[in-house]
């Protein structure tokens, strides 16, 4: 009878032995699986928020652009709204500024400085605030600091 006693012990000692180990292993296991889903979410996060930023950027871009066209295109005689240039010329601010504010608002701090720089010298440049100099020459710095700050602040995300 003690045999069967030892037997029984010994048996209902290994099934709880078993079931624990089978417990931690699972336990383990579900540990792993939601470190993995973590650094999954954190790239397709990371992944989303760069994209969004590259199209801020593109969107200041063109913003840019549109106001490069109104700085060259302005009719040497400030006054009337000649051929329409001022009806046409303020959308096209108020979108630079938006545009600016977007990147200010999404992007790496360190593009603030440049980006605000580069849309004040276009703002000049637009509005004739820079005396004889012209428009190219007056945005060439501002333009270079902006798209290499830009070019780092992606390099680096």
């Amino acid at each position: 009878m003690a045999a069967d006693l030892w037997t029984s012990a010994i048996s209902l000692a290994g099934v709880a032995l078993g079931g624990g180990l089978t417990a931690l292993a699972q336990r383990a296991t579900q540990r792993s699986a939601e470190r993995v889903e973590e650094r999954r979410q954190a790239v397709a996060t990371t992944e989303s928020r760069r994209a969004e930023q590259i199209d801020v950027l593109k969107e200041f871009v063109a913003c840019t652009l549109a106001a490069e066209r109104a700085a060259y295109s302005r009719p040497d005689l400030w006054g009337d709204d000649e051929d329409g240039w001022m009806t046409r010329t303020g959308p096209v601010m108020t979108a630079l500024w938006t545009a600016s504010g977007n990147v200010t608002l999404l992007c790496d701090e360190a593009l603030r400085d440049p980006v605000t720089a580069y849309g004040h010298a276009l703002n000049a440049a637009v509005w004739r605030d820079i005396g004889g100099i012209e428009a190219n020459e007056h945005l060439e710095a501002a333009k270079t600091a902006f798209m290499d700050a830009a070019r780092t602040s992606l390099a680096g995300s």
